[in-house]
């Protein structure tokens, strides 16, 4: 079974220019790249809505700030998600990934759950450590983040997951780790609504387990809640998510450690630029982990099929970059994809991430290597020409990895076009290639029709009660 989702990262739409020295950059004043960033996320709304309309199964954004160059900008996937998710009904709804070490987890575990709940179930949540520090070092540092300190950043990153998780599974909790405290012990909290509340057998939580009950504080000035010794020992954090026991949780992987962690705490994997032969051994080490793991699953399924499975919606999925040329208008159409990859890869390339497009006959790959866009087409990382040669490639991928069910994400968005122009490529990709290499794999997974009704709970929840 197939199913095909869209990769949108944020690129802006202004010219592409090379500078003096060859680099590729945004062509316009800083002025102009604020109007572009402000199109650009209409622009998200409109193709999220589009993708829908024209059957694609999933649309997911990236979270980057602070990026005048013109390679990615995308500062809040959920909140233009909300908008993508009040005006559809079925498209899932994913993001690759929210950095989870910019946001206090609990805060993060609301947004996360608030999209879940508007849409209806259908949250895809990716979760990240980030690898930029003008970005990290801005808004991580108040959360214990840094990536400038990788093991530290490891470990904000595997604790913010684990309070995000709690928040969404436990109908009462606390934690306390080495960068968070929640709630911090020393809140007082003498409120006469919450003793009489959890007073109450049917509340399900003793009153001793959610505060310590103490004498009043006469050293204390202020109101009833705060003049006490009487402090808070758990929270209860509302809403928790439509789906059970938490959405699915997604990480962009590419080391082998990366990849066996995601694998033994259940996540899925994305991968986005490695060539075929790379992108093979990485399911492989994936799946092994997973296995010897005992084939960790939120909902206890056990094994899934090798590269994805549809009916588990369990497994790696990948990315492309493509774009479909017409009749007499290839050279043109070509001209300006390259020198959109090579915006983003001249973006990229600093951060090391020549290593990643390189094959694995490739070990010394230079990472001072400029990646040119005749070097990402002859990886088949961008398929980008004729309808037949797209369709051939992207089955030749999915033939080569061993995909058993075959999930990836089209990246249409390119710096340099206009929203218009991705819509076009969205729809010509929808009506001339999907079709074709959904019958290859043996039929596109359909999507139950959810949403909200105009009481705001899930549709699909109201009927059921109402039966």
């Amino acid at each position: 079974m197939l199913e095909i989702g869209i990769f949108h990262n944020g690129a802006s739409s202004l010219p592409v220019t090379l500078t003096k020295e060859g680099v590729a950059v945004n062509d316009g004043s800083l002025k102009e790249v604020h109007r572009a960033a402000q199109e650009t996320l209409v622009n998200q709304v409109r193709q999220g809505i589009l993708a829908e309309r024209l059957g694609f199964q999933s649309f997911w954004l990236t979270e980057h700030h602070f990026q005048p160059e013109g390679a990615e900008m995308s500062p809040n996937p959920l909140l233009v998600q909300m908008a993508i998710a009040s005006h559809t009904r079925k498209i899932r709804l994913g993001q690759c990934a929210n950095i989870v070490v910019w946001h206090h987890p609990v805060r993060l575990a609301e947004q996360i759950a608030l999209l879940d709940v508007i849409s209806g179930g259908r949250v895809e949540c990716g979760v990240g450590r980030g690898y930029q520090p003008r970005e990290n070092e801005t808004l991580g540092r108040p959360y214990g983040s840094t990536i400038q300190d990788q093991e530290r950043n490891r470990k904000s990153f595997e604790e913010v997951v684990a309070v995000m998780k709690k928040c969404w599974t436990e109908d009462s909790f606390a934690h306390h780790g080495e960068n968070f405290s929640v709630p911090p012990t020393y809140t007082k909290w003498n409120h006469k609504q919450t003793l009489a509340y959890f007073g109450m057998e049917k509340a399900g939580r003793k009153l001793d387990d959610v505060v310590a009950i103490g004498e009043p504080d006469m050293y204390s000035a202020g109101n009833p809640v705060q003049a006490t010794t009487t402090t808070l020992k758990e929270l209860q954090v509302f809403p928790q998510p439509v789906q059970k026991p938490h959405p699915q949780l997604w990480e962009p992987v590419t080391s082998s450690r990366s990849i066996k962690w995601a694998a033994e705490k259940g996540l899925n994997g994305v991968m986005i630029v490695e060539p075929n032969d790379r992108l093979r051994k990485n399911i492989d080490i994936y799946y092994e982990a997973a296995e010897k793991a005992g084939w960790p699953d939120m909902h206890g399924r056990g094994r899934f099929k090798y590269g994805w499975d549809a009916g588990k919606r369990r497994g790696i999925m990948t990315s492309r970059y493509i774009h479909v040329t017409t009749p007499g208008k290839e050279k043109q159409a070509l001209d300006r994809a390259a020198r959109a990859m090579e915006l983003q890869f001249d973006y990229y390339g600093p951060f090391g991430f020549g290593a990643v497009v390189a094959r694995l006959n490739e070990p010394m790959f230079d990472l001072n290597k400029r990646v040119t866009a005749e070097m990402l087409r002859e990886r088949e990382i961008a398929i980008q020409g004729s309808k037949q040669f797209v369709i051939d490639k992207i089955m030749k991928m999915k033939t080569e990895c061993g995909y058993e069910d075959f999930s990836f994400l089209a990246w249409f968005e390119l710096g340099g076009f206009e929203g218009r122009e991705i819509e076009d490529q969205m729809q010509l990709f929808a009506e001339e290639v999907m079709p074709v290499i959904a019958r290859e794999c043996g039929g596109k997974v359909e999507l139950p029709s959810v949403g909200i009704d105009y009481v705001g709970a899930p549709a699909t929840q109201r009927a059921a009660a109402a039966e």
